[in-house]
């Protein structure tokens, strides 16, 4: 009985091709949106999740002054590298502790010159800041105790000024002095906030001091903390440390802010999450109106196949059979749109995921519950016609010109 109102529903679908196809249309771009977005959503996710793990594992970095609206306006006392060490020393469950200095400066390779930020620090800024070295080697510990002219650069130096040149040897000229390339960081392109994290010179941090900035300042500490360890607690014993190197007492707020990545990406990921179902659910209203014009087109089609409702019961075709024609040819209508609805959305998305430059992430799961709200939307909506065609007096229907 099913298989012959599946047959009988595409009968009329083709009879019908363009009014058939119309009335699939909303359900089609209800189904394409939903992916769509869903898709799109969770792409931006990943990507916001990947540009803060670019910045460090685990990582806390350490700032003096507040940070925010209401944050002091009077300078506060700067870090020194001593801070770092007491850090390092005292507190565990962390891998690596890196001090850092920065200062803008214009770095110069034979007739080409190139502004960029020079950053003061030592080996462990690789690791707090998951850097790795395309060519060449770290620091000694010769070279970060004396504040030797060595450096190591990111891609964007070698882009500007080197070329085609082999870095490794090369002396750039920074200020008044010259420092010697060790090594070369791999890219990792721009940060969420557009900056270029390539565009950057590292010296050992004496140098820095020394040579560039004239004191023994430090600008930040970054903080790289062991996996499976709680940030929070290593942000507590930290803030208790600083606070009693600083001689702050019960009642003095801390002049200095604690910045957890982690948290930073638990923040944006929820919001992006949350963006993503509403933009979801702002599309699946599509679905409803396709449902409803479904439900339309059907009361049309029951109102022109009156007499052949009538015909079709006068020889003997039960209600139900009567029903079943209906309500198999509104879910094919809506099935049939559904599956074109998948196709176009995985087709959309692959071109936007290009445009805007985010992962395509295809979950299986919203394009099975894409597929099967299609299919409800037709039962749901092509009920009320195929009801009403099973209830059809046959002497009335045979009348009905």
């Amino acid at each position: 009985m099913i298989w012959n109102a599946f047959l009988l529903a595409l009968r009329e679908i083709r009879r019908n091709l363009m009014r058939s196809i119309l009335t699939m249309l909303g359900i089609i771009i209800g189904v394409a949106a939903v992916i769509t977005m869903v898709t799109l959503g969770n792409g931006a996710t990943a990507q916001v999740t990947a540009q803060i793990s670019s910045l460090g594992s685990n990582l806390l970095m350490i700032r003096p002054g507040q940070r925010g609206p209401n944050r002091d306006s009077i300078s506060v006392k700067r870090f020194k590298e001593s801070d770092a060490a007491a850090i390092r020393k005292e507190i565990n469950s962390i891998t690596a502790v890196a001090p850092t200095a920065n200062a803008s400066n214009t770095v110069v390779f034979g007739n080409k010159n190139w502004s960029t930020s020079i950053v003061g620090t030592n080996n462990d800024y690789l690791i707090t800041g998951n850097w790795e070295l395309k060519q060449g080697r770290e620091f000694t510990d010769n070279e970060l105790i004396s504040g030797k002219s060595s450096c190591i650069i990111g891609q964007t130096i070698v882009k500007e000024l080197l070329g085609d040149t082999n870095p490794i040897g090369e002396k750039l000229r920074l200020n008044t002095f010259s420092c010697q390339i060790i090594g070369v960081l791999a890219g990792k392109g721009q940060s969420m906030m557009g900056s270029d994290q390539d565009d950057m010179v590292i010296v050992p941090l004496k140098t820095l001091q020394r040579r560039i900035s004239g004191n023994t300042d430090i600008s930040m500490i970054r903080v790289s903390v062991k996996p499976n360890v709680d940030t929070n607690v290593v942000n507590r014993a930290i803030t208790l440390l600083l606070r009693d190197r600083r001689h702050l007492s019960d009642n003095q707020k801390n002049d200095f802010s604690v910045l957890d990545t982690r948290q930073i990406t638990e923040t944006l990921t929820s919001t992006t999450k949350v963006m993503t179902m509403l933009l979801g659910a702002v599309a699946a209203v599509s679905l409803v109106v396709g449902g409803i014009g479904i439900m339309n087109i059907m009361l049309v089609s029951v109102t022109e196949r009156t007499r052949e409702i009538g015909i079709r019961l006068a020889i003997g075709a039960l209600e139900k059979e009567v029903l079943w024609q209906f309500l198999v040819e509104a879910m094919a209508l809506s099935s049939l749109g559904g599956m074109i609805g998948i196709v176009v959305a995985i087709v959309t998305s692959t071109i936007l995921s290009d445009v805007m430059e985010i992962p395509l992430i295809l979950d299986i799961n919203i394009i099975i519950m894409a597929f099967l709200f299609s299919a409800a939307v037709g039962i749901i909506f092509g009920y009320l016609p195929a009801r009403n065609a099973a209830r059809l007096n046959p002497i009335d229907a045979l009348r009905h010109e």
